[in-house]
């Protein structure tokens, strides 16, 4: 059995256990990446007991599991991490409207091709 194989099971065994508790305990690196919260901060909190953990067997080592709906609650109460979640909200929606205004600009170039094919001569004087 080689690493993958040895990752995969242990990912099932997790998602497995997970859903027979009715929890969602994962590790420290997903915790970090859906709420924003550093490791290092993860680590202080269930060191402090501000957060519970448990430590599993993974495919290489032990691993740190934490509840993530208590990370994110514990992350919601932090005003540096609510400013870093509304700035990145910020950053997105700046993004959207970005993507919708080169949509629309396609959709200009698209019809202005259809007028004038390529290849064809266009009159910039505006006299025909």
């Amino acid at each position: 059995m080689d690493w993958e194989d040895r990752l995969d099971d242990w990912e099932l065994q997790l998602e497995l256990n997970a859903q027979f508790e009715g929890s969602d305990w994962v590790t420290l690196e997903r915790a970090a990446a859906d709420t924003g919260v550093s490791r290092a901060a993860l680590r202080s909190w269930y060191r402090d007991g501000q957060i519970p953990s448990r430590l599993v067997d993974g495919p290489h080592g032990p691993q740190r599991l934490v509840p993530l709906a208590l990370v994110a609650a514990r992350a919601e109460g932090s005003p540096r991490l609510r400013r870093a979640a509304q700035r990145r909200l910020a950053d997105e929606a700046q993004l959207e409207i970005l993507r919708h205004r080169v949509d629309q600009l396609e959709l200009r170039l698209a019809a202005l091709e259809r007028q004038h094919p390529p290849g064809s001569a266009i009159d910039v004087t505006g006299s025909e």
